[in-house]
């Protein structure tokens, strides 16, 4: 399967102002690139690139006085595979959890574990251990919030979206990542593009797309609590303890946002995708 995938961000200043941007397609999918993921920026200054600390692919640029402009437009391939279900997967001991693995099991900003805990354990303390105690956490962050993106809010945390019992994608992961690291289950935050591939198309515009990978039997599983069902066409973008380490776009001064377009959808082939 190809998928084409990119954005267009104009970001209004006003004055020049320092900024980072995680929008290059995640290192562990660029050997599926059919066509190359270049970001082109309107501005004069130039874009330097280097890994964060998470592995994410990390551009540092500045902004000019008034507009600019971040785009790209590429191809990737993809294998046309729903998300992988593996009820067999179990909890790893926590002596036995890599280093990396660890630093998942702990609060962040916008995953209080400790406000969590106690909830997290009377909830799901008497579920199957593995795989079975995870789904139940995402069944359980499915029923509880409702999604609108009219619920958008930068700041809620998974406890704030527990109570108020709204949200959008990050907050279902913040959500769901906290219960997980409550019940001593590694979870990290990921987010991507997901379009609607295999699935009805939703009168919306497209977004960036938020959800959470859980370390177990050795590996990291891809879970959904917004959708709650196993997807096609993920296309990582980065990956951090929660949304604070995955912005999209981090200023150093004044700024709003002046254009937001996304699209990701299936196509033929990469000419066909050139054309559109």
């Amino acid at each position: 399967m190809l998928i084409r995938a990119g954005y267009k961000i104009s970001l209004s200043c006003n004055a020049e102002t320092p900024l980072i941007a995680l929008l290059s397609v995640h290192p562990s999918r660029v050997g599926d690139l059919r066509t190359p993921a270049v970001i082109y920026s309107t501005g004069p200054a130039p874009l330097e690139a280097s890994l964060d600390e998470f592995g994410n692919v990390r551009t540092r640029t500045v902004a000019p006085a008034g507009l600019l402009e971040l785009s790209t437009n590429f191809v990737v391939q993809d294998s046309g595979l729903p998300d992988e279900v593996a009820p067999w997967a179990q909890e790893v001991p926590l002596a036995q959890l890599p280093e990396d693995a660890v630093t998942y099991l702990m609060g962040s900003r916008y995953c209080e574990t400790d406000r969590l805990s106690a909830l997290a354990w009377s909830l799901f303390g008497n579920t199957p251990r593995g795989w079975a105690r995870v789904q139940a956490i995402v069944d359980y962050v499915h029923q509880r919030l409702t999604f609108g993106y009219q619920f958008a809010r930068a700041t809620r945390t998974a406890w704030e979206g527990h109570e108020e019992r709204i949200g959008v994608c990050r907050d279902f992961a913040h959500l769901a990542v906290a219960l997980c690291r409550a019940m001593n289950i590694p979870a990290r935050y990921a987010t991507g593009y997901l379009g609607d591939i295999g699935v009805p198309a939703v009168p919306a515009p497209m977004d960036f797309s938020a959800w959470f990978e859980v370390y177990l039997s050795g590996r990291w599983f891809t879970f959904d609590a917004r959708h709650n069902t196993p997807r096609i066409g993920r296309i990582l973008v980065a990956r951090g303890r929660d949304a604070a380490d995955c912005a999209i776009t981090t200023t150093f001064g004044q700024s709003s946002l002046a254009r937001f377009e996304i699209v990701t959808e299936e196509v033929n082939d990469v000419a066909a995708s050139r054309a559109a």
